[in-house]
């Protein structure tokens, strides 16, 4: 059994890095103590480290590889202690300060929006590099919002002339028919999650003026129906409640200097138990 080293003391820059790092809850220290064994206490501006000789090394080595974010006043996050302890875990701290500094937007409050994980990453880079991206997960793992911002981000820099965003309008509990108001009003509690991963960049009268001059397009899948998609960064979000006619058709909608990301989670299927999701059957052929 290992003897208990000294303590090693981390000195942080300044308060604001100490709260970035520690945060506002003992979670984070606790989180870190779990990774690593080691005790962790902060006093001040010093991060006090106990343990044996290995356990504080690996301490000091996760501290420091979130150091690009605790260092700006950035919050250190659970999912980025995580991150960072599976890079050091696989020799790829290289490219956890890569991911670190690939910025995709700022939000509103100025804040960056980056991959925070390395399948996050992978995500990102897919949808920069080819036409058609296809992403399933479980709801919260950013798929939505990432390719909403890349997609508007894109729309700003002048690479698309418009943004589409749909999804099927399947009834889960409520019927459209009895929901108050026009046709758009009715869908727009679908499109709910499209129009706030937009709000998050863009100012919504900014947005209310882009979908004015049609440059962005929220609108229920059977409006994609008989077009041609030119030149346009189109999501397809909730997939899994297409049909398999409605992702054939949704699929071959695809024009000339456009690019398409679908996302769903097959685990929330609000379908018919007797029919099969259009995502599901995409999954398979792609596996094969």
């Amino acid at each position: 059994m290992e003897p208990m080293a000294e303590t090693a003391i981390i000195g942080l820059p300044s308060i604001e890095s100490a709260i970035a790092l520690v945060g506002d809850t003992p979670d984070n220290l606790k989180l870190l103590s779990q990774q690593t064994g080691a005790t962790l206490v902060l006093r001040g501006q010093a991060l006090h480290i106990a343990g044996t000789d290995s356990q504080v090394a690996l301490a000091q080595s996760l501290v420091s590889a979130l150091e690009a974010l605790w260092e700006k006043g950035t919050p250190v996050t659970s999912i980025d202690i995580l991150t960072a302890r599976y890079a050091l875990d696989t020799g790829q701290q290289e490219e956890l300060q890569e991911l670190r500094k690939d910025s995709i937007a700022r939000t509103r409050r100025g804040d960056e929006v980056r991959a925070k994980t390395f399948k996050q990453r992978r995500y990102l880079t897919a949808m920069r590099k080819h036409a058609l991206t296809i992403c399933v997960g479980p709801a919260g793992t950013g798929k939505t919002y990432l390719a909403a911002v890349l997609g508007i981000q894109s729309l700003l820099n002048g690479e698309y002339d418009r943004l589409i965003l749909t999804r099927p309008a399947v009834e889960a509990g409520e019927r459209l028919g009895f929901l108050p108001g026009d046709l758009q009003q009715k869908v727009n509690p679908y499109l709910r999650p499209l129009y706030d991963a937009l709000h998050e960049i863009v100012d919504p009268e900014k947005v209310a003026n882009l979908m004015e001059r049609g440059m962005i397009e929220i609108a229920p899948l059977a409006y994609m129906r008989g077009r041609t998609l030119n030149n346009a960064f189109v999501i397809l979000d909730e997939a899994q409640n297409t049909t398999p006619a409605q992702m054939k058709m949704v699929l071959t909608r695809l024009g000339f200097k456009s690019r398409m990301v679908v996302t769903g989670d097959l685990t929330q299927t609000d379908l018919p138990g007797d029919q099969q999701s259009g995502l599901q059957v995409t999954q398979k052929i792609l596996k094969t």
